[in-house]
């Protein structure tokens, strides 16, 4: 049973999401703000993160900038609707996915199991168990390490997800709906950056090949290509 931690100020959506997520099979841990929510992953035992951004003491961001300082647990922010900054402010500050507030139980739930899903909870493996090295950087799914030139290479679960398609496909292009599938479980939607934001903080982690070539390409109108060092691999 994955154990979940909801941080939400709004008490009667907390109740409701709870509710129902433990009648889906899920521990549910509910904690009315952000810093409660950073003390909770500080002490351990939590498999994922539902995070509202507005809530007292700490809001959603400065309690994820927290929890990312010492822990890659996958994190879904629940963002005001239609609110695309909060929704990108989120991913670019490591958060695996988001939904817009109200939301709807289901969805959240299927969103939930996807990204446990992929991050080995729920019994649930990778398609292959194969360590894959492309170049310094090296991705072992039996561990869900990742190193550069021999050194740690701290990834959420869904930039793993995301680099291990692109490095398992090096030198092809990787369409955006295929990434945005292995990555995070769902269909791509009209207008997702989800994607993209995950690849844009891939590329930051990640920098240049040693010869100073780009890692990640953006193929317009396609989806993204790890292209190979320019001295060979």
């Amino acid at each position: 049973m994955a154990n979940l931690l909801l941080a939400d100020d709004d008490v009667l959506l907390a109740d409701l999401l709870s509710e129902f997520l433990t009648g889906q099979g899920f521990a549910v841990t509910v904690v009315p703000n952000g810093r409660a929510a950073v003390e909770a992953v500080g002490r351990g035992g939590i498999d994922l993160v539902v995070l509202d951004v507005m809530m007292p003491e700490l809001d959603g961001f400065e309690a994820l900038r927290e929890i990312r300082s010492g822990s890659q647990v996958p994190v879904i922010m629940l963002t005001a609707r239609g609110d695309d900054i909060d929704r990108i402010v989120g991913l670019e500050m490591g958060a695996d996915d988001y939904l817009p507030k109200p939301c709807n139980p289901r969805e959240l739930a299927a969103r939930v199991r996807a990204i446990l899903r992929r991050a080995g909870q729920e019994g649930a493996q990778d398609d292959s168990t194969s360590a894959v090295t492309v170049g310094d950087v090296s991705l072992d799914p039996s561990t869900r390490s990742a190193t550069r030139d021999g050194a740690p290479l701290v990834l959420t679960s869904t930039e793993f997800n995301v680099l291990i398609v692109l490095l398992r496909h090096v030198g092809s292009v990787v369409t955006k709906s295929v990434l945005c599938e292995a990555a995070l479980g769902r269909k791509l939607a009209l207008y997702d950056r989800s994607t993209d934001m995950h690849v844009s903080n891939l590329r930051k982690k990640l920098g240049e090949h040693p010869d100073g070539s780009t890692r990640i390409k953006t193929v317009r109108g396609q989806g993204y290509l790890y292209a190979p060092s320019l001295q060979g691999e």
